[in-house]
This record gives C-alpha cells, sequence and structure tokens, in this order.
C-alpha cells in the first residue's frame, strides 16, 4: 500500500530562494559586509535563542506580542525579534573585554510572529552596525553613519538615494515649547507616518491628540520648512524657540552637516527632513531614514539613530551608542518583485570543465590549476553526450566553459569557450589562465 505524501511546502512569511536568487541575495550580503568592515566594524554574532528575560527587558505591546516565546524543561526561551537587544545584553555582559567606542556589525536572521504580507516576513535579515561608547560618544559618529550608508548604496547601485537626517532633541524641544510634553510620542509616531497617510490624514491624527488648532498649524508649518540643509538651518535658527534641548538639537544638525560634507558625501545624497521622527521611543538624537529616489514605493531601505542609553536594563554604566539597520530580507523582496534587480546566473563558478573521455586526472588537473589561480571552477563528471553538458552549461549561466576531448588530452591542450559569444579558442594548458584572463579583460 503507497503511503500518502506530504505536501512539500514551508511556512508563510519566510522567504526561500532558487539558485540564481540566492547567488544575487548573497552579492548584496557581500557588498554590505565589505564596506561595514571597510569602517573599521567588528563581526559579532549572538544566539538566535536567548533567555526571554533578556529579550523581554524592554519589549513591550506589540513587539512581546509577536516574540516567539516557548520552554524547554524548566527554562523560558525566546527566538531575537532583532538585533539591538543582544548587542545591549552582549555589551553589558562583555563590557570589561571590549574597547571603547566598541564598533560592530551583525548581518543575522531575526523572527517575528506578524502577520506574514507583502514585503514583512516571520523571519527575516538584518544587517545593523553600532558605535558604543563609554560615557560619552563623540558627534562625528552621527556623520560616519550616513557615510556608510552612502558607500553600501553606491556600491549596491540601485539609481540615486537620499539619506533623510533629523534630530529627536529638535523635535522634543520643539513640541515642549507648545507645551506638549506629554504627548510627543503620540505626535512623533504620527508625523512619522505622514508620507504614508499625507498631510490631511495627519491633521485629523493631531487634532484627536492635541486638540489645539493653533498648536497643529505650528507642527504642519514646521515640518514643512522647505530649502536646502543650509537654508532648512537658517530657517530654523531664525524660529522664536527659546527651549534648550531644541537649541542643541539644532547645533548637533548643524554640526552633523558639516562633517557630512568632510566625509565627501554628494551633496543631492542628503537633505534635513523635519518630518523624520523614527517612531522608537529610544531614539535621542540624530535620527536616518534612506530612500530610493526612483522607487519612493519602497520606502525607507536603510534607519536608525542615537540612542543615550542603550543597556539601562542590563547594567547602571551609562553606554549611549549609534546606529544603523538594512532589513536585507525586506529589501531584497522588494527589488526583485518590482525588476528593480534580476540575477544573472545561477552559477558560483566562473568556469566549467566538460571532459569527454573516461579518464579523469587530466580533467582534475586542469580544474586544480584554475582554483589555484582563484578562477572558482566546476566539473561535469558524469558521461554524458556533449550537447547534453552544453545544456547544463547554458541552463547554469556560466560564463565560460573548458572542453577536453581526446585531442586536447593527447596534445596537453584545453579548448575555452565563452558561453555569451560562443566564440572557443584551444591554447595550450599553461596558456589557459592568461587566455581567460584577456577574455575577460583583465
Amino acid at each position: 500500500m503507497a503511503k500518502n505524501k506530504i505536501k512539500p511546502r514551508i511556512l508563510p512569511g519566510f522567504m526561500e530562494l532558487l539558485p540564481r536568487e540566492q547567488i544575487l541575495f548573497n552579492s548584496m550580503y557581500d557588498t554590505i559586509r565589505e564596506v561595514y568592515e571597510s569602517f573599521g566594524f567588528l563581526p559579532l554574532d549572538t544566539p538566535v535563542i536567548e533567555l526571554s528575560e533578556t529579550l523581554l527587558a524592554k519589549a513591550g505591546g506589540e513587539t512581546e506580542k509577536q516574540i516567539y516565546r516557548f520552554s524547554k524543561g524548566d527554562t523560558d526561551l525566546s527566538l531575537r525579534f532583532d538585533l539591538t537587544v543582544p548587542l545591549a545584553r552582549y555589551v553589558a555582559e562583555h563590557s570589561a573585554d571590549l574597547a571603547f567606542p566598541f564598533k560592530r556589525y551583525q548581518m543575522s536572521k531575526v523572527y517575528r510572529g506578524e502577520r506574514p504580507q507583502k514585503g514583512r516576513f516571520r523571519e527575516f535579515y538584518q544587517c545593523d552596525i553600532d558605535v558604543i561608547g563609554n560615557e560619552e560618544l563623540d558627534l562625528t559618529y552621527d556623520a560616519e553613519m550616513p557615510a556608510v550608508i552612502y558607500n553600501v548604496f553606491k556600491r549596491l547601485d540601485f539609481g540615486e538615494f537620499v539619506i533623510k537626517i533629523n534630530n529627536r532633541k529638535l523635535l522634543n524641544g520643539f513640541f515642549e515649547e507648545l507645551n506638549l510634553s506629554d504627548k510627543i510620542g503620540d505626535i512623533l509616531r504620527n508625523i512619522d507616518k505622514i508620507d504614508k497617510i499625507g498631510k490631511s490624514a495627519l491633521i485629523e491624527e493631531l487634532n484627536e491628540i492635541i486638540g489645539d488648532e493653533c498648536a497643529i498649524n505650528k507642527i504642519i508649518e514646521f515640518i514643512s520648512i522647505e530649502g536646502s540643509s543650509d537654508e532648512k538651518l537658517e530657517s530654523l535658527k531664525n524660529m522664536s524657540v527659546s527651549n534648550k534641548k531644541f537649541e542643541e538639537g539644532l547645533t548637533e544638525l548643524e554640526n552633523v552637516i558639516i562633517y557630512l560634507r568632510k566625509f565627501g558625501i554628494e551633496e543631492d545624497c542628503f537633505e534635513i527632513d523635519l518630518k523624520i521622527a523614527r517612531g522608537l521611543d529610544y531614539y535621542t538624537g540624530t535620527v536616518y531614514e534612506t530612500v530610493l529616489k526612483d522607487y519612493p514605493g519602497l520606502g525607507s531601505v536603510c534607519s536608525g539613530g542615537r540612542y543615550d542609553n542603550l543597556t539601562e536594563y542590563y547594567t547602571n554604566k551609562k553606554l549611549p551608542g549609534i546606529g544603523i539597520s538594512i532589513g536585507l530580507t525586506r529589501l531584497f523582496s522588494q527589488l526583485i518583485t518590482e525588476k528593480i534587480i534580476s540575477p544573472a546566473t545561477g552559477s558560483i563558478a566562473k568556469i566549467l570543465v566538460l571532459p569527454m573521455q573516461s579518464d579523469m586526472e587530466y580533467t582534475i588537473k586542469v580544474a586544480d590549476m584554475l582554483r589555484k589561480n582563484n578562477i572558482p571552477t566546476d566539473v561535469y563528471y558524469s558521461q554524458k553526450a556533449i550537447k547534453h553538458k552544453m545544456k547544463y552549461a547554458d541552463r547554469l549561466g556560466v560564463p565560460f566553459v573548458v572542453v577536453i576531448g581526446d585531442d586536447e588530452l593527447a596534445a596537453g591542450e584545453a579548448t575555452l569557450k565563452n558561453m555569451t559569444t560562443g566564440i572557443q579558442t584551444t591554447v595550450k594548458l599553461e596558456d589557459l589562465i592568461s587566455e581567460y584572463k584577456k577574455q575577460i579583460g583583465e
């Protein structure tokens, strides 16, 4: 009696790619990692599973509902829902062994039990960098973060982008001046949504929160200040706001803009945007969001900001920090869906060796020589007709094949075929590397 077969499938909200897409994903991942490391960020890999008391120290509300939580024996465990809380635990636990400022990057999967929908996943990669200071952290790091973002998206080359910058002290001081200190959180969460809901809907939301038409008009006027970054700074200076927090935020924002230019970031790649608030409450200074100019519908592709005390739930030490995050799974999914990127090949190998005889000694020697010259090389070992082997190479998308038939074996040669142009060249084995490099323009 035949057994019932189980339908092969994965849970909704999880991304699983075919090799072509996975190669492209890995290329983006590696590019981001290389830029992070070029700025001196150190690698970190924290456990996927943490003690629930650790992860839940600061969690609450919707975040707590989304945590995958379970018990193993008497131990209460949870899957990490971001990389920031594990970082806080790590820094508090290992602070005596770390050199501050501590610059780390982590590019790992996190888990959230939310309803799967377009652009939202239950398992996804976050690519984070943070700089943690001991008692203090120089403002120059606030400008280094956009410099990292700039280099990442220049190398990824998805077209023009803009890094939007604001300061939470500036916002908080402005709202304090309007006697709205007790409503700042609600106001900021709604301002942060203006690009999605529009100005009219924002005014309606603010009316429910504030109920003061004069204050609402001042808020709308404030976040609508236009002009270049320098013109916006000048407009802010000319406002009659006598609030210490506002003045601190304005000074910080002005200095960050000065440093951005020193980092060589092009003027059209950053702007002050007074609507950027970042909904999370722990941001206390500079905040960022990055948008692809040609694809604004994708929303922010990289965001973050400064926070006063990352580890307040784990230690009494004051450890301020600043960080950014790229949600790589979400970004990749959107870019593929919108056909902004597409996979070019299903092969890691640059050359596929096709032996046409049963003795593999010479074939293995050729492949070994190619690999020792840092050329990723695969071999098709099965005894099939050349037509079948070429079809396999074409389906993989491998750029070159090396054919070794009886004639090549007897003469100590190899035939290199360019799968794009169809041109093939037979050369002595010792000339194979130079011929390959000539064809790829090296």
